[in-house]
């Protein structure tokens, strides 16, 4: 009984903690996307300052060519995050059913006790009555 208890205790932390990861893949990637967009508003300001949005024109702002390279890096980092973030969700999934197979059994395991100690008190209870039917006759 203990053991199952156990069990119970130990899946619902693993799937907290999947949870968590989740939430903080998600976290991570919506940062970088802000990021990112910072930087898009700030390539923007910068060109338009310079007058020139053309990357490959050789006066091109130094500013403008760096946040674009941090930009695109944020990005590749947050598609890595997505495809972490798939895998999570499918480790969420995983750990789920398996706290739920879990819970099942225990479940059924309490329905079952509670049936044997109902049939024992019933056991209990027909005795009793017998004796006192004997007794009266």
């Amino acid at each position: 009984m203990k053991s199952r208890e156990t069990l119970v205790r130990l899946k619902r932390f693993q799937v907290d903690e999947k949870r968590r990861r989740v939430a903080q893949i998600e976290a991570m990637i919506a940062e970088f996307e802000r990021m990112a967009g910072d930087l898009d508003r700030e390539i923007a300001n910068e060109e338009r300052k310079a007058g020139i949005s053309d990357p490959a024109n050789f006066a091109y702002p130094t500013f403008a060519k760096a946040a674009r390279g941090r930009r695109d890096n944020l990005l590749n980092s947050a598609a890595e995050l997505r495809d972490q973030l798939e895998e999570a969700r499918s480790h969420l999934e995983i750990a789920f059913e398996e706290l739920k197979k879990v819970e099942l059994l225990e479940d059924r395991t309490k329905q079952i006790e509670r049936a044997e100690v109902a049939a024992r008190e019933q056991v209990e209870m027909d005795r009793i009555g017998s004796r006192l039917a004997y007794a009266r006759a």
